[in-house]
């Protein structure tokens, strides 16, 4: 890892000062994630990650630029502030998780259409796994998500030669 990607993920891990547990999650998830992944997000202007700042009664807010007009989409991950306590391999699968969608543009992986399925398994491929079958989609996506938004009409364009992206989705929280 060199000082000037420390430098770019300080604004990856700027949001969760107010939880350096989980600060320090996301770090370590980005400095072992392979160097062509750290590349493609910092590379990319529209590549952002945030803290989930939802209050009850209230909602809550996400800014994130516009889909550029070359058809590049707009990519941010989305961190709920209980993996702060959650375990340490639960949230780092999860944060890793949530990094694979966006790498992958919310798309498949070589031969895995599922986009979760994908997510997993690019996860894992990293050394993130869940913990169990026990711990299910539904569970990991109480505590994160990965949020891509596409120019309307194109598809946004994946890591080709590596991660070939079998479909793309807009994945809106509700």
């Amino acid at each position: 890892m060199n000082t000037d990607h420390h430098t770019h993920f300080n604004t990856y891990i700027k949001p969760f000062a107010e939880y350096p547990v989980l600060q320090q999650r996301v770090l370590s998830v980005l400095q072992a994630i392979p160097s062509e992944v750290q590349r493609d997000f910092l590379d990319d202007p529209r590549f952002n990650v945030a803290i989930d700042n939802y209050e009850p009664g209230k909602g809550w807010s996400l800014w994130m630029p516009t889909p550029g007009l070359d058809g590049n989409s707009t990519r941010c991950v989305v961190l709920r502030p209980k993996l702060n306590n959650a375990s340490e391999q639960f949230a780092n699968y999860v944060i890793a998780h949530e990094f694979a969608h966006a790498f992958l543009r919310n798309g498949g992986w070589r031969e895995i259409t599922d986009v979760e399925e994908a997510a997993d398994a690019l996860a894992a491929s990293w050394g993130f796994h869940r913990m169990d079958a026990a711990v299910g989609h539904s569970e990991a996506r109480s505590a994160a998500s990965a949020v891509c938004a596409h120019k309307k009409g194109r598809r946004s364009p994946g890591p080709a030669a590596l991660y070939p992206t079998q479909s793309s989705r807009k994945n809106l929280r509700t």
